[in-house]
């Protein structure tokens, strides 16, 4: 499968992806997403930054990720391993739950991280609601080491933050 850069006219099709995965979340009993978030606003400065990637089956976004250099402000209280290189951000990793269980996830990760590595980054960084324990194994299989934790209003429980160093 092909992974590649979406663009504004891929909007819709994310946003649908988006409450898609939103739905199956609290379906499960996790409260990571709502309808305030990731809503219409995050999802067009994404596509407007070209950080938003993702894979297509049958003309639908079934996956995506976003990579930046985008940090939360509450990263800065953590002890972060990579103190001098710079550090890409993985945000909103989504597979439709129709396609879950496909290894949809992972390539997007592997994908995410060797773009990182050409972009000149020497980590990343990202956060984990710790209610999703799904997310939270993923991460740790492909090798993250967890940091710490930070809470965000309006969530229940706080995010794990984990680092890889590329």
């Amino acid at each position: 499968m092909t992974i590649m850069r979406l663009e504004s006219k891929d909007k819709s099709g994310v946003m649908s992806l988006f409450r898609s995965v939103t739905q199956d979340l609290k379906r499960k009993g996790i409260h990571q997403w709502d309808r305030f978030y990731p809503n219409g606003i995050v999802i067009r400065s994404d596509l407007r930054n070209k950080n938003l990637f993702g894979i297509s089956i049958d003309d639908q976004i079934v996956a995506v990720v976003v990579l930046d250099t985008k940090q939360s402000a509450k990263y800065s209280a953590l002890q972060w391993s990579d103190t001098q290189g710079k550090s890409a951000c993985i945000h909103r990793l989504a597979v439709h739950p129709e396609y879950q269980g496909r290894g949809l996830g992972k390539q997007l990760l592997q994908f995410a991280e060797n773009l990182a590595g050409q972009q000149g980054n020497s980590s990343i960084r990202l956060d984990v609601y710790t209610g999703n324990r799904g997310a939270l194994s993923m991460y740790s299989r492909a090798g993250y080491q967890q940091v710490g934790e930070i809470k965000f209003p309006f969530r229940e429980v706080p995010y794990m933050c984990f680092e890889k160093i590329l």
